[in-house]
């Protein structure tokens, strides 16, 4: 029995892990949740996971909850709620499916605590990667990548040696606008930038998509867990989303992983790694599909993309900003508060403005990222 500590329960990652482990009762138990505001979410989960401890966003969702929750159930809140929830318990493995950067602090609290990381917050490398896999070597902890592209370079890495790799390719779908040109961008809405064509996910990371700055942050996060150059990193548009991503090897053999774009696929992955599992999924059947489509990455269509291999390589304090900036200019589009091509344009305004620094701790990190959303939020 597997003890699971679940970050961001309520999101769809979250969601989809419980449907994971609720078709698994004999292999894992979750001892742990933590959602943000969704207070009618988290207790009908509590009522059915019984977990010895729920973190909600605030003191008042918190005291709003208690009386719901099972006999016995501790409740917490904020940070400090978050990261006793990651690291306070005896969990085996946490689950980090919060979106944003939020997710660091209690991400590295689970390192310390020696937990396996299931890691579905791309923003935690991409704001901090350097300090994470380090901590996680020092810890001797395995980050296991939940993202399905992350999952799928895991997976096709497994028994090869890593200088046999020439390189990776994060297959992208392309998003709810990949047929437009950037002309037929001008006033689309939000509704129409939330209808993704292949997956079912959060808001944030289905406008990410859109936008393509997804796969930027996913092209951060690959440097960092697979320890490659940007140079090593590719991206290709795959519209049915059936290769989740595959590696090239210096004798130019490719090895791909495939599947039906089903996130519980990754997500069991992940918890019962190096096992493999019948999972409720549906099946690939390519004689069915027929066929498979390809497009080279457009970076003049897709600029958000391109700002993010920059970023990246500028490195240091840069993808913290670009990541910080994006989190802002998203939830202004989702407002309505700005046009969906502002958000590149605030992305841009504002690492042109960044004098990028050295990062080294958590008080730096925090310090330039609160100047990244200060300047995105008024821009």
């Amino acid at each position: 029995m597997k003890k699971i500590s679940l970050l961001g329960s309520t999101g769809s990652i979250g969601t989809q892990t419980l449907d994971v482990v609720k078709h698994q009762p004999d292999r894992f138990e979750i001892v742990g949740l933590s959602a943000g505001s969704n207070v009618e979410l988290v207790i009908e989960q509590a009522q059915v996971f019984k977990p010895s401890i729920v973190s909600l966003a605030t003191k008042e969702l918190a005291d709003q909850a208690r009386p719901h929750l099972p006999t016995g159930t501790k409740v917490v809140y904020g940070e400090q709620g978050l990261i006793e929830v990651a690291a306070g318990t005896d969990a085996d493995m946490v689950v980090t499916a919060i979106v944003g950067s939020m997710g660091l602090p209690a991400t590295l609290a689970a390192i310390d605590a020696g937990k396996t990381i299931g890691l579905a917050n791309k923003e935690t490398l991409v704001t901090a990667g350097h300090i994470v896999m380090e901590r996680a070597k020092q810890r001797k902890v395995a980050i296991l990548p939940i993202d399905s592209e992350h999952s799928a370079i895991f997976q096709c890495l497994n028994g090869e040696q890593r200088q046999g790799v020439k390189g990776i390719t994060l297959t992208a779908s392309g998003g709810s606008f990949r047929d437009r040109s950037r002309a037929e961008l001008e006033g689309v809405t939000v509704t129409e930038a939330l209808n993704h064509p292949n997956w079912s996910m959060g808001a944030k990371i289905t406008i990410d998509s859109a936008t393509m700055i997804n796969k930027g942050l996913e092209v951060i996060e690959a440097r960092w867990l697979f320890d490659l150059t940007y140079d090593q990193i590719d991206v290709l548009i795959h519209p049915e989303s059936i290769i989740h991503s595959y590696v090239e090897f210096n004798d130019h053999s490719i090895v791909a992983q495939l599947g039906m774009p089903d996130m519980r696929v990754p997500i069991q992955y992940a918890l019962t790694y190096p096992e493999r599992i019948v999972t409720p999924t549906e099946r690939l059947n390519l004689a069915s599909i027929g066929k498979l489509n390809f497009r080279a990455m457009d970076f003049e269509r897709f600029p958000c993309l391109r700002l993010a291999f920059e970023c990246g390589r500028m490195g240091q304090s840069a993808p913290t900003v670009l990541n910080a900036a994006n989190e802002v200019a998203v939830a202004r589009f989702l407002n309505g508060e700005i046009t969906f091509l502002d958000i590149e344009r605030v992305l841009e305004t504002i690492v042109g403005r960044h004098e990028v620094c050295n990062i080294n701790d958590l008080e730096t990190i925090a310090e330039v990222d609160e100047w990244a959303r200060s300047l995105a939020a008024s821009v």
